[in-house]
Parts: structure tokens; sequence; C-alpha cells
């Protein structure tokens, strides 16, 4: 068991060098870096597309998605008008830094603004590896239930942002929120949530304007000093 623990510990840690080396490529770029995390059918895709159609016109935007087979995330979001590399992971069920790193060669990173990740729909192996985006987004759903946090804890506790989504089915289907939110705030205290509806548009804009100021923020802590 203890060599199997070295193993896995070197992995990790190859993984993370690499990710610390993609995060440089984006940077020198002037990318900012988005890790779509949440488990299947939540509404990771439906939400990009929504960030294409409205966020296109200010930014250039890159789309990468990961999946176990076929190209349909990606050709969703390339049909809503954004640049997208399919990684299909032949099983695995999450993206690592390696799979990050040949899908940027595929872009001409110095053309884009923001970079937007679709990992594989999963709430247990993503939060293992990071990839070198600037920011880790978990997007939950009303459908799945009011005991995710409690019962996928390492996820919650390891991202920047949550998405709510699909609230307009609060009226419809068994979600305490406000328990969903304590085991939240349990785990990640003070995490900035977005409930939205991709169905409806209620949320959306706030969710917008959180990625532009993000992105100004991330711009401004990148540029270069003037200073002698």
């Amino acid at each position: 068991m203890a060599k199997r623990i070295q193993v896995v510990e070197k992995i990790l840690s190859a993984n993370d060098r690499l990710a610390k080396e993609n995060q440089q490529r984006l940077d020198k770029a002037g990318v900012f870096g988005l890790n779509f995390m949440a488990s299947p059918g939540a509404g990771k895709t439906s939400l990009i597309e929504h960030m294409i159609q409205r966020l296109s016109d200010q930014m250039e935007l890159a789309v990468i998605d990961g999946d176990v087979a076929t190209s349909i995330d990606a050709d969703r979001a390339a049909a809503a008008g954004a640049t997208a590399v399919q990684i299909n992971t032949g099983g695995e069920c999450h993206l690592d830094a390696v799979m990050l790193h040949g899908a940027l060669d595929e872009l001409d990173l110095e053309s884009f603004d923001l970079l937007i990740v679709e990992n594989v729909g999963n709430l247990i192996c993503p939060m293992s590896f990071q990839l070198g985006t600037h920011r880790n987004i978990l997007i939950a759903s009303v459908p799945e239930g009011d005991d995710k946090p409690y019962k996928y804890p390492g996820m919650y506790r390891g991202v920047d942002a949550l998405v709510i989504n699909k609230i307009d089915l609060l009226p419809y289907v068994p979600f305490d929120m406000g328990y969903f939110r304590k085991g939240v705030e349990i785990l990640n205290p003070g995490l900035i949530t977005f409930p939205l509806s991709c169905r409806t548009g209620e949320g959306l804009e706030e969710w917008m304007n959180w990625i532009k100021d993000a992105l100004r923020e991330h711009s401004r802590t990148k540029e270069p000093s003037t200073e002698e």
C-alpha cells in the first residue's frame, strides 16, 4: 500500500509541475484560463454557449472540451462561435496537465483573451489534477440534489467560484437551498456563488460581469512593470 501511495504522489507531483508550465504559457500569451467542472448534465456546455454568445464581441474566446468520447461538446462550442479543441480521454474520468499541454499546442494562444476548459463530467477525479488554469469553477444544478457538498466535499472545497444552475426548477424539485449553501459554506467559507438559469437567462448577467471583472483583474496583475 505504501508503494502505491508513493506512485500516486509521484504522478500528482509531475502533473503539478506541468500545470505550472501550462499556466506560464497562458500568462505569457495574456490568456485567462477557467477550468469548468461538474457532474454530467449540470449544464457546463449550455453555460459555455451563453458565455460565447454574450462575450465574443468583447473578447476572443477559445474552448477546450474534455470528454471520454465524441466531439459533441466541442462542436456545440464551435457552433456558438468559439475556437474549439476536443480532448478525448480514452476512458479517463478527468483531464490532466499533460492532456491540456497537448491541446494548448493546437491554439494560437496569442490570439485569445479567455480560455474555457470544459473538464470531464465527474465530481471526484477532476479536482485532484491541476491543469494550469487560473480559476477552478464548479457548476452544480438543482436536479442533482442539495446533498452534493456533503457527499463530494473535495470538489466543493477546492473551487474559486460556484454556479448553481437550473434554478428555474426550484418550484418543481425538492432542493433546500439553505441546506445546500450551509454545506458549501462549511467547506469553502465565503465562496462566491451565482444562482442562475441557462434556460430563462436569470442570473446570467451577474455571472458575465464577474467573468469580465476577473479577466480585467488578471490582466492588471500580469502587466509588466513600468518602473526602471
